[in-house]
């Protein structure tokens, strides 16, 4: 049945949100964790003031010290040009950029206005694009604001196709609320296709916030598309998003796919030890649903060997 390309944001969209700052040396282990089990697109980190978000702070540090390894591609968000000048400057080959389908949302997550987001992305991509960077342009609260409601399909279009315009190789549409349903997704996807948008220039970032993400994945995967975003073991949230809860969970999605015959080219045991790290390192539980099955094997797995 083919193949999917699940792009792991654990450690910048995961991670962002946490209280407990985990240690680059950490976050480092994890990342070649990542790799180890098949990841090829892992977003670590995030170029934004650090006293906005202290979980990101040693941003430059962690992309320096990021394992160089075939195939595999780490990606940074960039929030401006000052933010894609510090990427640069440590060496990322491939950065995200940010904005929102809602006005109210986008203003109280980056103070600008819709317009005014465009016009500096178009500046930021078009630079990013022009020394040879791969660029990744999230859209979020696609389906649903929590400010505003219902967000105009129309809307999201139009973002798009200017965000691959400015030279985005990739738009990404975000479930920033866990609002989405199956239908809807379909409804977006079939939207941004009969706008001329191919498929092959979408993602797909789904929040599990009402228990939906896998079934809206499952949904744009019978749509089309076969760019998933997850987030190790489902950590995660969005702080401008009230009642947001982590993305869908990498391994729950890479379970889904492979029981349906679609390859995603991860190892599952690795990929959930990378989810134990994770969740050690935070000192609170996960809510993966396949994270929490393969720590309670694990553990079963332990206690017999300990009684054979």
């Amino acid at each position: 049945m083919g193949q999917v390309q699940i792009f792991d944001v654990s450690l910048r969209d995961g991670l962002q949100n946490e209280a407990t700052i985990v240690p680059t040396k950490i976050k480092l282990q994890i990342a070649e964790r990542l790799a180890d089990a098949g990841y090829r697109d892992i977003e670590v980190t995030s170029f934004v003031r650090p006293r906005m978000v202290p979980q990101l702070a040693d941003a430059s540090d962690l992309v320096r010290g990021l394992p160089p390894r075939d195939g595999v591609r780490y990606w940074a968000l960039v929030p401006n040009q000052i933010g894609l000048d510090r990427a640069i400057e440590t060496g990322v080959t491939h950065v995200c950029t940010f904005m929102s389908a809602s006005e109210t949302h986008n203003r109280k997550n980056v103070n600008r206005t819709i317009a005014e987001s465009l016009t500096g992305l178009q500046r930021v991509i078009g630079a990013a694009s022009s020394q040879d960077m791969g660029v990744r342009a999230y859209i979020s609260t696609v389906f649903g604001c929590p400010f505003e409601g219902d967000v105009p399909v129309s809307q999201t279009v139009s973002i798009g196709q200017q965000l691959l315009d400015a030279g985005a190789d990739v738009i990404v549409l975000g479930d920033t609320t866990g609002m989405a349903t199956p239908l809807q997704v379909q409804s977006v996807i079939q939207a941004l296709v009969g706008a001329g948008i191919p498929l092959e220039r979408v993602g797909m970032h789904f929040h599990d916030t009402r228990g939906t993400a896998l079934v809206n994945a499952f949904a744009a995967y019978q749509a089309g598309a076969r760019m998933f975003d997850g987030s190790t073991s489902g950590v995660g949230g969005c702080p401008y998003a009230p009642g947001a809860t982590g993305n869908a969970a990498s391994q729950d999605l890479v379970y889904m796919f492979e029981s349906m015959g679609v390859q995603t080219g991860i190892d599952l045991d690795i990929a959930s030890d990378a989810g134990r790290m994770l969740e050690e390192s935070l000192g609170r539980e996960l809510p993966g649903r396949y994270h929490r099955y393969w720590l309670a094997q694990r553990a079963r797995d332990t206690e017999e060997s300990r009684t054979a």
